[in-house]
């Protein structure tokens, strides 16, 4: 599955939607960006079953401020709408796989319920 280009009309319907989004923070002029992008590509295509998104921090910052991007990339991974990752720095494609592995074998009724007590 091709990437999806995120933007402000898009961004909230496809992070909140059921199921595991990746989004890769990025912009033109940013060389470990451009070092990342095939990596993230590809597991998007070996990952069917996920949504990856780009968003360009260039032309789209209110996103970017909106999660407090101060560096870039930055890789962001929500579960049914709710963000469990975003960390700055290029990911290699092992560490990537490694990532959403770990993001299958999270418990959302688990992380649903510490939401709760916490609000």
């Amino acid at each position: 599955m091709a990437t999806v280009e995120l933007t402000r009309d898009n961004f909230n319907d496809v992070v909140s939607a059921d199921g595991t989004v990746l989004v890769d923070f990025w912009a033109s002029w940013c060389g470990p960006c451009r070092s990342f992008a095939p990596v993230f590509e590809r597991a998007a295509e070996a990952n069917s079953g996920i949504t990856f998104g780009k968003v360009d921090t260039e032309a789209q910052p209110e996103i970017a401020q909106a999660f407090g991007i101060s560096s870039i990339p930055t890789v962001v991974a929500a579960r049914d709408g709710v963000v469990l990752y975003a960390q700055p720095g290029a990911l290699s494609a092992p560490q990537l796989d490694e990532l959403i592995d770990k993001l299958g074998q999270v418990d959302m009724d688990e992380v649903r319920e510490k939401i709760a007590q916490q609000g």
